[in-house]
């Protein structure tokens, strides 16, 4: 019988999100602008002469390392309670430098799939993924365009990637357009600060409607839920930063609890940057929105930008500012 992942929390993630190849990615655009139709050729002979030598870890490694750290926590004859897919654009042949790079890590990871130049988009579904982790943003717009599953566009690894701690994972969310729904925040974004709060206290009854983020949250609880360990000792750690301040934290407090599901810390900056909480927080990765925080987290900690859809206002700034 073909194996069920249904409570199995699977992450699909690209080569390029998975380890640093962005010295050979840098050689393959370089020879694409001087000599367009050889670039390819070169990229390939480049990945088989050093398909020996193991990659360094890229954005999403310490993500992928702590999450397949859960299952020592596996039951026997119970699905896995994490699999990791690797999706590479590389062909299989070339391929062989990232397989090499995963037994030598010692990654638990044994399903993958190359693709050859083509988009890998189209397998999400038959791999069960329900996150997916690309540094191609063309890949991501176009899950989250389908709302396949969530998507992010991993930005490059902080200076200190190796040596984070991974018998616990932790992860961090935005609130506003990646958990919950862009519609408050296209409130703010044309109406204000003060119209914004006074619409989200009148409405702190009302849960919020569910973001791109939000099923994947839903997964992250049925997999804390599989743990042995409950609640504040769990080894997955969930945290959510958002600008959002009083009186306006109340109505994502009582989403949660609507969507019947546990977050650990929750953070109400009001505007300070994110970077010094996330910091003391030190998740594996933390998913945003909006350039301006991501620019700031991403020197510190691995992060992940989510797309808005093309049809959203959100991703037509001029307008979204109106």
């Amino acid at each position: 019988m073909p194996l069920d992942l249904s409570d199995t929390f699977v992450v699909g993630i690209s080569a390029t999100a998975l380890f640093d190849l962005s010295e050979i990615d840098r050689v393959f655009r370089e020879t694409s602008r001087l000599n367009p139709d050889n670039a390819i050729e070169v990229y390939r002979k480049q990945m088989m002469a050093t398909e020996e030598q193991p990659l360094a870890a890229g954005t999403g490694y310490p993500l992928v390392k702590a999450l397949l750290n859960l299952n020592r926590y596996q039951v026997e004859n119970q699905p896995p309670l994490v699999e990791v897919v690797v999706m590479s654009r590389n062909s299989p042949d070339s391929g062989i430098c990232v397989l090499n790079s995963i037994r030598h890590h010692k990654l638990a990871i044994s399903r993958s799939a190359f693709t050859a130049g083509e988009s890998v988009v189209d397998y999400l579904d038959a791999f069960d993924v329900d996150l997916f982790l690309t540094t191609n943003a063309e890949d991501a717009q176009k899950v989250i365009d389908s709302r396949a599953c969530a998507a992010a566009v991993v930005t490059p690894p902080p200076e200190q990637i190796d040596g984070m701690e991974t018998d616990q994972v932790r992860i961090a969310f935005d609130g506003d357009a990646v958990l919950f729904d862009e519609s408050s925040e296209i409130v703010y974004k044309t109406k204000g600060l003060s119209e914004f709060q006074k619409d989200e206290d009148e409405k702190q009854n009302i849960p919020l409607e569910e973001g791109p983020y939000a099923t994947l949250l839903k997964k992250l609880s049925r997999l804390q839920d599989r743990l042995p360990i409950r609640m504040e000792f769990s080894p997955v750690r969930i945290a959510l930063v958002t600008a959002r301040s009083s009186p306006a934290e109340m109505r994502v407090i009582k989403t949660l609890r609507h969507w019947g599901v546990y977050i650990d810390e929750a953070f109400f900056l009001g505007g300070v940057g994110k970077d010094k909480v996330l910091k003391a927080f030190r998740p594996h990765i933390f998913f945003d929105d909006k350039i301006i925080h991501l620019d700031a987290a991403s020197k510190i900690v691995p992060s992940g930008r989510v797309l808005y859809r093309s049809e959203s206002i959100l991703s037509r700034p001029d307008e979204a500012a109106m």
